[in-house]
């Protein structure tokens, strides 16, 4: 048994990748006919629980033929380098504005440190390693693909980034939704069901984008939808009407301090303490009774990314 693994269907495992906290970020390997797949690669310093995760299965490296990227942010493929350093024989598949990027990190790395300081990209993600190109496999939409007995396709989901996408098994009503369908935390689950909302964090947050394709997502009416933040969740209709009231709700907010405040470190301030009383409201309705503490130490990360995704839309938008 492997710590902070969970099975959540045929052939899926979730693998707790360790990421600021326990379980709230996922890496998902797939097994079918002693062939597999891991679909995000968490961080540098997940990499072990991936592989401990595959030898609990019985398979070793060479069976992985593919690293599937949702996109390039650095919590879901900060590790595909020195992943796929392990795992000879697969192909990393990642859309075309993201393969260059894993080609040569460098940039990526750099904008990330301008961010958060050399010690903190050090804690949270440790090195960026390099993927030889000829390895990188480009997945624009409708890209068809076979693992095991399972077809897979890829699906082109901006909204969260321009070059997400989504993996599709059409044969077991199954969708693996990176960050496109939001983030519904386990510890937030009540008799009501899975608590989500939508994930709207820099730099290519764009409400009209994110409003089709999880349109689209809904089209495909899956069964299960895999989050990499954190799970699978059912009741897909529900949660997508959640997550349509949520982006309009979270532009209503984002809009709504512009006026309140002129320099953009206070609308971000004051943005955050408006979404989190937002979904403290929405989480009231949904039946969490968790302190107000217990809030903040699950959503506070995801609220001062959100609301900084959603003060960069608003200059996009305004220039």
């Amino acid at each position: 048994m492997i710590a902070q693994s969970d099975r959540l269907g045929a052939g899926i495992i979730a693998v707790d990748t360790e990421y600021v906290r326990p379980r709230m970020d996922a890496s998902y390997l797939i097994v079918d006919g002693g062939r597999a797949a891991f679909v995000d690669a968490g961080t540098h310093h997940s990499v072990p629980n991936l592989l401990a995760a595959l030898a609990a299965e019985g398979l070793e490296p060479g069976a992985v033929d593919y690293i599937l990227l949702t996109h390039v942010h650095l919590d879901h493929a900060g590790g595909a380098g020195r992943l796929s350093q392990a795992l000879p024989s697969a192909k990393i598949l990642v859309h075309p504005r993201g393969a260059g990027h894993l080609a040569d990190p460098t940039k990526l790395a750099a904008a990330t440190k301008a961010v958060y300081g050399d010690a903190a990209f050090a804690s949270l993600y440790h090195e960026l390693l390099p993927i030889p190109p000829e390895r990188i496999i480009t997945a624009d939409d409708g890209f068809e693909f076979q693992l095991g007995r399972r077809r897979l396709h890829a699906i082109h989901t901006p909204g969260h980034a321009l070059h997400h996408i989504c993996i599709h098994d059409r044969d077991s009503c199954e969708l693996f939704a990176g960050d496109t369908f939001g983030v519904s935390y386990r510890e937030l689950d009540t008799a009501a069901g899975a608590f989500i909302f939508p994930t709207t964090s820099p730099s290519q947050f764009d409400p009209r984008q994110l409003h089709a394709s999880i349109e689209r997502i809904l089209r495909l009416r899956p069964d299960s939808v895999f989050l990499t933040h954190y799970g699978r969740v059912t009741g897909i209709e529900r949660l997508g009407a959640d997550l349509h009231a949520d982006i309009d709700a979270f532009v209503a907010i984002a809009e709504s301090v512009v006026e309140c405040a002129p320099t953009l470190p206070e609308r971000t301030a004051l943005m955050e303490h408006h979404l989190f009383e937002y979904l403290a409201n929405r989480l009231d309705v949904h039946g969490n009774t968790d302190a107000p503490e217990v809030r903040h130490r699950l959503l506070d990360a995801d609220v001062t990314l959100n609301a900084a995704g959603l003060a960069a839309w608003l200059a996009r938008r305004d220039l």
